[in-house]
Order: structure tokens, then C-alpha cells, then sequence
């Protein structure tokens, strides 16, 4: 048998079994990409929501968490009240694993068994979620005042500081 028929055998050979069922093609990717906030943003949008939060006169925690609730930056002010790490933490969390506001599942699950649905879901105002762009980052959560609302508005003064560049990517 001459080369150049060989070489064919061959092609055809490995056309049959890259067509064979159970084999991928190279159109359908194989892993995904997340998109994920850097230190320096998650930390810009922290001290947003602390500062947000001084002018009222308020000390406070900000927790900001990525897509799956894990922690990127935990910032709390000089007196902020100990127990508002934990709670900041919940609320970020809780706000990052439905993609809603503290406010909004406050109202949803005031009377709803899902209030106690489980660990470090905490179902008050106080959070929201990152989203740019189309892009769904995580969330933000500030624990520290004596209103879930001014909270809540503190953590969005955190992300107004970043939510433009973030969009503009």
C-alpha cells in the first residue's frame, strides 16, 4: 500500500471517531468562565458603604461576597458593634444566593416558613445584590445601623462607587 493511501486510511479513520457518539466537539466548550470582583473593588465598594454610613452617623460592617457567598472583604468601622460582622456576613450571603435585596425578601418571607430556612440566611433589609452589565457578581451586605432600610441604603452608596466601571466593561 502507497503512503498517500495510508495517510487517507488514517484521515477517515479519525474523521469516524471524532463523529462517534460520545465524543465532544471543539464548538461546545468544556468549562465556564465566572466573572469575579478583584480585592480593589470589592474593598473600594466596602469603604463606600462605611463612608455612606459615617455620614449619617452610623458605625457599621460591610461584607461584600462573591457569586457563591464566599467572603471577598469584611470591613468594619472603629466601633462598629461585634455582632454586626456576623449579621453583615448573613445578609451579603443571603442576598448573593437568591439575587435580591434584603428589603424585598424581608417583605416575601415575612410570614413564610422561609424565614428559617437555615444556616446564615438571614431574611432582612441590609443587602443587595452586584449586577452589571448583565454580569451578576455577588453581593453586598452593611449591618450596623437601626434600620434594615439605612442599611440597605449604605450597601447601595458602596456599589454606586464601583457600578459604573463595572458596567463598562
Amino acid at each position: 500500500m502507497k503512503n498517500s493511501a495510508k495517510v487517507r486510511i488514517a484521515i477517515l479513520a479519525a474523521s469516524a471517531i471524532s463523529l462517534a457518539p460520545g465524543t465532544t466537539r471543539a464548538d461546545k466548550p468544556l468549562t465556564v468562565t465566572v466573572a469575579r470582583l478583584t480585592l480593589g473593588t470589592a474593598l473600594k465598594m466596602a469603604r463606600g458603604a462605611i463612608s455612606a454610613c459615617r455620614h449619617k452617623g452610623f458605625q457599621v460592617t460591610a461584607t461584600v461576597v462573591d457569586r457563591n457567598g464566599i467572603t471577598q472583604v469584611v470591613l468594619r468601622d472603629t466601633i462598629a458593634a461585634p455582632l454586626s460582622l456576623a449579621i453583615s456576613y448573613d445578609k451579603a450571603y443571603t442576598s448573593a444566593m437568591f439575587n435580591a435585596k434584603g428589603t424585598v425578601m424581608q417583605k416575601e418571607t415575612r410570614h413564610a416558613p422561609l424565614s428559617y430556612a437555615g444556616a446564615h440566611l438571614l431574611f432582612v433589609g441590609g443587602s443587595i445584590p452586584i449586577e452589571a452589565g448583565g454580569v451578576f457578581y455577588g453581593a453586598i451586605g452593611v449591618s450596623g445601623t437601626p434600620s434594615a432600610q439605612t442599611d440597605e441604603d449604605c450597601a447601595a452608596a458602596g456599589l454606586k462607587t464601583v457600578h459604573q466601571a463595572l458596567e463598562m466593561q
